[in-house]
């Protein structure tokens, strides 16, 4: 069908079907178009947020007033607010993300709402991503980029542009989740000598193949070559990497977040790279998410931010599109959600 011309909601499917009327679903964004032709085939009534950027939160009330079922993504914050406009008929959130924090899920729970993400899908790109962000960083890839462009390369030097090896070091994994996982086991055959971690495994095996240490947090901070954070965020997670954690740090190390961005004191970190308390560090998250562009973090050559594309990649997104219509339907229909979360 042919879209507005300006953002707004989608009258899809509205029509009524005979004397049943079928329930209603509302959609907080454009969705990949595997999902969105999943979406389109079903026997629902439709109501989407017919944009690329995130839906006002105005227009968030009034879409999900009356709703069944939303599908909604990790730039919109579902709280009481939102869970009061909906009424007592919403069965279903199933959220377009791994992570679940932007979800109020006291209030979620309290109202028997199911909740479906995308738990186990987004694990290897992530995971690869968090490794082309620690090998960026760690090799000053942009800076060596920068200086190719800017006439900088002169000659060859010695130690002109030198970084860091993973060959022999210490690898550090806050969060040895299916993605801190992941990550590990990518980089192994790098060399890494030695892995720490921090949280509880879900694959014990694993992590003796990885002959991995469970540590203390001051314990990953103090011995660890490259940080690599990948732990969800909690009220016990939110600001963990903070100035005593980063003066724990070897002046040589490198820090990577592709978690949360509040799980990092952002001036905490921006000290410690100003000050060269720690090398180097790769961020894939920030707070807030666009980083301002006037950010103090965006002005140090030793700091590597990307807009949050751990997921990114054509196959991921379209399959994590088709799982999240596929929680919302199931959910409906009372079965099993493929992507259903305990609360």
């Amino acid at each position: 069908p042919t879209r507005p011309q300006s953002p707004g909601v989608s009258m899809k499917n509205q029509a009524m079907d005979g004397p049943k009327q079928r329930m209603k679903v509302f959609v907080t964004r454009r969705l990949p178009p595997e999902g969105q032709k999943l979406l389109s085939k079903s026997d629902l009534d439709v109501q989407q947020w017919d944009s690329d950027d995130v839906i006002p939160k105005e227009e968030l009330l009034k879409g999900i007033e009356g709703a069944d079922g939303l599908l909604c993504l990790l730039t919109d914050t579902i709280d009481k607010e939102v869970v009061d406009a909906a009424g007592p008929k919403l069965k279903v959130i199933s959220t377009l993300s791994v992570g679940f924090d932007h979800l109020a899920l006291d209030e979620i729970k309290q109202r028997g709402i199911k909740v479906g993400s995308m738990q186990h899908l987004s694990t290897d790109v992530t995971a690869e991503l968090a490794v082309t962000l620690l090998l960026t960083t760690c090799r000053r890839v942009p800076e060596a980029m920068e200086e190719v462009r800017n006439g900088g390369w002169k000659t060859w030097s010695p130690m002109w542009l030198c970084g860091y090896g993973l060959s022999d070091s210490t690898v550090g994994v806050m969060g040895l989740g299916r993605i801190g996982l992941g990550i590990a086991q990518r980089l192994k055959p790098f060399g890494v000598k030695r892995f720490l971690y921090t949280g509880i495994p879900p694959c014990l095996k694993s992590v003796e193949e990885l002959k991995a240490e469970l540590v203390s947090t001051e314990k990953l901070a103090e011995e660890s070559d490259f940080v690599l954070v990948s732990c969800p965020l909690t009220p016990e997670t939110a600001g963990l990497c903070n100035k005593d954690f980063f003066q724990r740090m070897k002046k040589t190390a490198v820090f990577i977040n592709t978690s949360r961005g509040p799980v990092v004191n952002q001036e905490d970190l921006y000290q410690a790279l100003v000050t060269g308390q720690i090398a180097a560090a790769g961020l894939d998250v920030t707070t807030p998410e666009p980083i301002p562009t006037d950010h103090p973090l965006l002005t140090l050559k030793n700091c590597v931010i990307l807009p949050h594309i751990g997921s990114a990649t054509h196959g991921a997104r379209n399959a994590m599109s088709v799982l999240a219509v596929n929680n919302l339907l199931k959910g409906l229909a009372g079965e099993v959600m493929p992507g259903g979360i305990e609360l």
